[in-house]
């Protein structure tokens, strides 16, 4: 499932300013009193990864009844929007006043990392819940900054792919997905017409400008981050990356000019409804089902990739999910991580991806019948062979914020006739990088 964490992004400036000792979790309500020996109950703060708050509780709440039923620990479920998950998870680190266990979009992990306040995932914790080794290696990259112990866990994983509309494309005469952005734009031209476009993208929608931009600078040989951690938005290779986004609009005019307002899933709908012909998203099949589109009207290819590339040049997809973390000072750890160990265990990882429409980021279970539909084998492949985690950096949130405004900013004025242009790119990037905070 899909998620928008654009306005809880920006409140992540505010965490870094917390001290560690100041940082805590572990309620009172929830903690079962200070017997790890014998924990009695819980706290849960999990994402809405359903259609609702409702449907989230309708999934989630037999399956802590099972994890009850084995341990005699009872789970105190909240379903947290994700609009408030991270200003939810801030008060907690500032206050000591929190869940035991909680979800986070992994793209946070690093920054939440550096707050002190999650419990790190070092090899003996790891032996507690199974096994670092069971995780496949792309998602435990985006589970904190590299060198340190993870401070959280991958629970549900995704990864991007390029959806395509099967009877648009047999009507147009393209038998294959293109494989190249060379091949893209052409297929792109031959499907824009008639007031229908060949791509669809969520330009008003930060953190979807993010990710895009991000795969692309991959492939033109950007990170946004030099080696030493310092921004380097504004570089040539970003620069390049950037624009080729923004020309879906102002150059190639594959993407009609209201996709740069789209904030919403609107380019999921235009999707299922035949407004456009392809678009790069995040694991949808449960979003299309739901907008009545059916598995074999849509094909799933991966992203394109410059023709000829390799290495870091041919990344198809960001490392895109759900992690699971514990407060470090939660008065329940042994419950905690008896916790952990049952939602990313084996039966539950395959239920609740299942349900959810995501990809198990447990080896065995991904590798159940279940995942072995087209288009999630095609995702899991990405995931697993060719995917990278966003910059895993204390301010990488901001990051996400200032550069996916940029590109916002960029998308409007090619919508409305402006020229994009290597120094109008490179100006708003250079703004975007003067205020990033100091490391």
């Amino acid at each position: 499932m899909r998620i928008n964490r654009i306005a809880a992004a920006t409140a992540l400036v505010a965490a870094l300013t917390v001290t560690a000792t100041a940082c805590g979790g572990g309620s009172t309500s929830g903690s079962g009193g200070g017997d790890n020996s014998a924990p009695k109950t819980l706290t849960y703060w999990a994402s809405n990864q359903g259609t609702s708050i409702e449907n989230d509780k309708q999934v989630l709440e037999p399956e802590l009844k099972k994890f009850e039923a084995q341990t005699g620990i009872k789970v105190s479920l909240e379903v947290v929007p994700w609009s408030d998950l991270l200003n939810r998870i801030l008060a907690a680190t500032a206050s000591g006043q929190g869940p035991d266990v909680l979800n986070i979009g992994n793209t946070w992990s690093a920054s939440l990392q550096a707050t002190g306040a999650l419990l790190p995932f070092d090899e003996a914790t790891f032996a507690k819940i199974g096994g670092k080794d069971r995780f496949l290696p792309s998602t435990i990259a985006s589970a904190g900054a590299a060198g340190k112990d993870p401070a959280a866990v991958p629970l549900y994983s995704m990864a991007y792919g390029l959806y395509y509309n099967k009877k648009m494309f047999a009507a147009a005469g393209i038998e294959k997905a293109p494989a190249t952005w060379d091949e893209l734009q052409a297929d792109a031209a031959k499907l824009t017409t008639g007031g229908k476009f060949g791509l669809g993208i969520e330009g008003g929608n930060v953190s979807e400008n993010v990710h895009q931009v991000f795969t692309l600078g991959k492939q033109h040989g950007a990170d946004f981050f030099d080696a030493a951690g310092k921004p380097a938005f504004d570089s040539p290779n970003a620069v390049a990356a950037v624009k080729q986004y923004v020309d879906f609009i102002a150059k190639d005019k594959i993407a009609a000019p209201g996709n740069a307002e789209y904030a919403n899933n609107q380019t999921l709908s235009d999707f299922a409804t035949g407004k456009t012909a392809m678009m790069m998203w995040q694991s949808a099949g449960a979003n299309l089902k739901s907008q009545g589109m059916n598995p074999e009207d849509y094909g799933v290819a991966p992203v394109p990739i410059p023709a000829g590339a390799t290495g870091d040049k041919a990344v198809k997809s960001m490392v895109a999910g759900i992690n699971l973390s514990v407060f470090k000072n939660t008065k329940n750890l042994d419950g905690s991580l008896q916790f952990v160990k049952f939602m990313t265990s084996n039966e539950e990882q395959k239920t609740l991806n299942a349900t959810y429409g995501s990809i198990p980021p447990v080896k065995e279970a991904g590798s159940d019948a279940a995942f072995s539909t087209p288009d999630l084998t095609t995702l899991r492949d990405v995931l697993a062979n060719s995917s990278a985690p966003l910059p895993q950096v204390a301010n990488e949130s901001q990051f996400e914020t200032l550069v996916g405004t940029a590109v916002k900013n960029l998308l409007a004025a090619a919508a409305a006739g402006k020229p994009t242009t290597d120094d109008s790119v490179k100006a708003e990037l250079t703004k975007a990088q003067q205020q990033m905070p100091a490391s």
